[in-house]
C-alpha cells in the first residue's frame, strides 16, 4: 500500500498528531485507527524515529501511542491491559500525560472512584 494511495481523514489527523509532537505541542500522543493503517503509521513513525508502542483494542483497532521516549517506557508498565480496565488512579496519569485537561481529569478521577467505592459497597 503507497501512501499516496492512502488520503483518509484519520490519517490526516494521524499526520497531524506527528507535527504537533515535533513542534512541542504535545510530548505523548494517543491515536486510535483502524488495524489496517497500522504498517504506515509504523513506517512514518519509525522513519522519524519516534519511539511508540501498540497495544489491540480489539480484532480491528489499535491504539498507538507515540511520543517522548520517557512517556512511552512509563505506558509500557502502565498499560497492561484494555484501557477501560485501568484503575482511576492509572487513568488519571494517562489523562495527565496526554495532556489533558487537569481539572476535567480531577473530576473524571473522583467520579471513577466514587463509583468504585459504590461498587465495593454492593
Amino acid at each position: 500500500m503507497s501512501t499516496t494511495a492512502i488520503n483518509p481523514a484519520d490519517m490526516k489527523v494521524f499526520l497531524n498528531h506527528i507535527y504537533e509532537f515535533k513542534k512541542g505541542v504535545r510530548q505523548m500522543v494517543l491515536y486510535t485507527t483502524n488495524k489496517k493503517y497500522q504498517e504506515i503509521a509504523v513506517k512514518r513513525l519509525q522513519s522519524q524515529r519516534i519511539n511508540f508502542v501498540i497495544q489491540q483494542v480489539d480484532s480491528e483497532r489499535i491504539n498507538l501511542f507515540f511520543g517522548r521516549e520517557e512517556c512511552i517506557e512509563a505506558i509500557r508498565m502502565m498499560v497492561t491491559r484494555p484501557l477501560n480496565q485501568l484503575t482511576p488512579e492509572e487513568d488519571f496519569i494517562l489523562g495527565a500525560m496526554l495532556g489533558y485537561d487537569i481539572c476535567g481529569q480531577c473530576k473524571r478521577y473522583c467520579d471513577r472512584k466514587s463509583r468504585n467505592l459504590c461498587d465495593m459497597k454492593n
